[in-house]
């Protein structure tokens, strides 16, 4: 009898996200492996062309073909407001949808529940009681510490969802973690079942770029991600602000993408006079090879995490993988699990300390065009431990388990 399995998550293809990518990839190994997979998610809500929605992501009541033949089963999405308080509220509107929804579909014997849409784990876990079968929660980000940190607990709401999401992590019969920091944190919060399969990347997919032959005092450094609270931009353009231009140096930060705090960090750039001078440049989110175009312009590709969250100790941003991948030079802004996966690549540089000491790391590795150098061993590190076809197998054997012992 073929095992079905039914996801719960808010970003789904042909969306482009971090979610979105490891699921589209690990959906396509349980496909292999022989499982049967429906897919409850929102309609298509962002990154998209007005063709894809029409084809693939809008709202329809019967589901729809998904790459590799699951089935998807939509939901309309609510998008309330481009903030904080209006995603999560959009969230919470979507996760109230997926219960019908997902009951409505043919019953699994696994149902898995993924963040970070803190909502959507508490209706995977509603959904799985109706149904009587296990949950899987599938946790990518250190919640509720990093709501907490971020300051999204205020109010009798936040306080509600943070008790929920533990209360759902404890009653789960199995909790996956991205990261090894975080699946002890889980234990010691009296979470019964922690398996860690971590974030990865398909590396048939990235290219080996080469190395950019550059003049000393020039350097470009290219950042593609999210323009968050989480990612501190802000330290990073300061510093590159306070490099002079005038002394035979030249050093430009490009970054790539949304978020909500990128109007403010335009702000800033153009405060420091950073974007008259083009020492910062601001892109809107690319996809597909223009992504490459962006990595091939750099001499050093940048991954940042504010270091005074403690929850960040456990978190490795999911592009982590994709910077190794390409064996490009990596300037780091990161701590704890993330600084000890970039430990395994030989070209990378690390950055601490305020403003004016990121600055003259960066004007050091400037004047020195040796020092960005391209290198293959990160990339063989993630062929070995994070190429997703290989985690893939491993969800699928977990799930396999997990399903044998229950049926017992």
């Amino acid at each position: 009898m073929t095992p079905r399995v039914q996801l719960l998550t808010h970003s789904y293809w042909p969306e482009r996200t971090a979610p979105q990518r490891r699921w589209e990839r690990l959906v396509g190994s349980l496909r292999q492996d022989g499982w049967a997979v429906d897919v409850v998610t929102p309609a298509v809500n962002s990154h998209h062309t007005p063709e894809e929605v029409r084809a693939l992501g809008r709202f329809r009541l019967r589901p729809s073909p998904g790459p590799t033949g699951e089935r998807l089963h939509r939901t309309p999405y609510i998008l309330l407001q481009n903030s904080r308080a209006g995603r999560f509220a959009s969230d919470l509107a979507s996760a109230v949808l997926m219960v019908p929804r997902a009951l409505g579909a043919p019953k699994p014997d696994l149902v898995i529940a993924t963040v970070p849409a803190l909502p959507t784990i508490c209706a995977g876990w509603l959904v799985s009681r109706c149904r009587r079968v296990p949950l899987v929660v599938d946790m990518r980000d250190a919640w509720p510490e990093l709501a907490r940190e971020a300051g999204v607990k205020a109010g009798v709401l936040g306080k509600v969802m943070e008790s929920a999401v533990v209360s759902v992590q404890r009653r789960a019969e199995l909790v996956v973690t991205v990261t090894e920091g975080f699946g002890q944190r889980l234990r010691e919060r009296g979470v019964a079942r922690v398996e860690t399969i971590s974030n990865g990347v398909a590396l048939e997919q990235v290219p080996q770029l080469e190395h950019r032959s550059r003049e000393a005092g020039e350097l470009r450094i290219a950042y593609l991600g999210n323009h968050g609270e989480s990612q501190a931009l802000e330290r990073l353009i300061t510093a590159v602000a306070m490099i002079p231009r005038t002394e035979g140096l030249d050093v430009t930060l490009r970054l790539v993408g949304s978020g909500t705090q990128k109007e403010q960090l335009r702000q800033i750039a153009a405060d420091a006079g950073a974007l008259e001078s083009g020492a910062v440049e601001f892109c809107d989110p690319v996809h597909g090879e223009e992504i490459w175009e962006h990595y091939r312009w750099a001499d050093t590709a940048l991954v940042s995490l504010r270091t005074d969250w403690a929850s960040f100790a456990w978190t490795v941003p999911s592009k982590t993988f994709e910077l190794l991948g390409l064996g490009k030079h990596i300037t780091a802004a990161v701590t704890g699990e993330a600084a000890w996966v970039l430990g395994h690549a030989p070209n990378v540089s690390f950055l601490d300390g305020d403003s004016a000491e990121i600055a003259a790391t960066l004007t050091e590795l400037a004047a020195d065009p040796d020092s960005t150098p391209v290198d293959s061993r990160g990339r063989d590190w993630v062929a070995e431990y994070a190429d997703l076809p290989g985690l893939g197998s491993r969800y699928a054997a977990l799930l396999r388990q997990l399903l044998q012992e229950h049926s017992r």
